[in-house]
């Protein structure tokens, strides 16, 4: 049986404060979890209601009752399994060729598609604004259906970062250069910004090159897309210059 302790951290844990605190993050379902395990992030507790995950070392694996679980998810429907992890130490691995930057992004399903999508598309990092939702969110990491453990999360001041690279800068405006025609390279950063208010003025003082996704439609009145599909069709589109 779970002590009520344990269940008081494991809920606190959906708050970013008791993350940082604490240097643990909740993941649910066998697939996140999984991807986690094999990538060597620090396993601390594996919580099950069924028989899976038997090779887990016995100290740190308990068989729970799913009205347990119920009392500890952070989603709306309990999964069969929940794990606390360590929050790795950020590595310093210098980024190369095409990094996504993110400026204010809040909504965690969206962080959550980007990053399976810097996965799908071979973007080794993802450079955040530090007001952009935290990766550890639990609903971001269920989001990213383990690609959480494939690709490098930076938290950084933008203005900093921006103002000292030394490359191309491409922005996501509505007004830039049509993407289906502008010259793409295969090294640089691509800039998406907050879900209402688009990329803040300071970062988009610091793009050297505007990009636009055309409109299609006869009416020519919707306002904009969703940051995560802009994402999808951006990369798309620089990556396939590749081939």
């Amino acid at each position: 049986m779970v002590s009520k302790n344990q269940i008081k951290l494991i809920r606190s844990l959906q708050q970013k404060k008791y993350r940082k605190q604490t240097h643990l993050f909740l993941a649910e379902g066998v697939k996140v979890i999984q991807e986690l395990i094999t990538a060597n992030f620090e396993l601390q507790n594996l919580y099950v209601t069924e028989d899976i995950f038997t090779s887990v070392a016995q100290n740190v694996r308990e068989v729970i009752s799913k009205s347990d679980l119920e009392k500890m998810t952070a989603l709306k429907t309990a999964n069969n399994c929940l794990a606390i992890f360590k929050i790795p130490t950020e590595n310093a691995t210098r980024p190369k060729g095409i990094q996504v930057v993110l400026d204010d992004v809040r909504d965690p399903g969206n962080l959550g598609t980007i990053l399976r999508l810097c996965d799908w598309y071979g973007v080794s990092h993802l450079i955040c604004s530090e007001d952009t939702v935290d990766i550890y969110n639990p609903k971001v990491v269920q989001a990213t259906m383990g690609s959480i453990a494939r690709v490098q999360v930076i938290y950084t001041d933008l203005q900093n970062y921006l103002s000292q690279y030394n490359g191309p800068v491409f922005g996501t405006f509505m007004d830039g250069e049509n993407i289906y025609t502008a010259n793409l390279p295969t090294e640089g950063l691509i800039v998406l910004g907050n879900e209402a208010n688009g990329i803040s003025e300071t970062v988009q003082n610091l793009c050297t090159n505007k990009l636009t996704i055309p409109r299609f439609g006869n009416l020519q009145v919707t306002e904009s897309l969703n940051v995560a599909n802009a994402t999808a069709i951006v990369l798309s589109e620089f990556k396939r210059r590749i081939y």
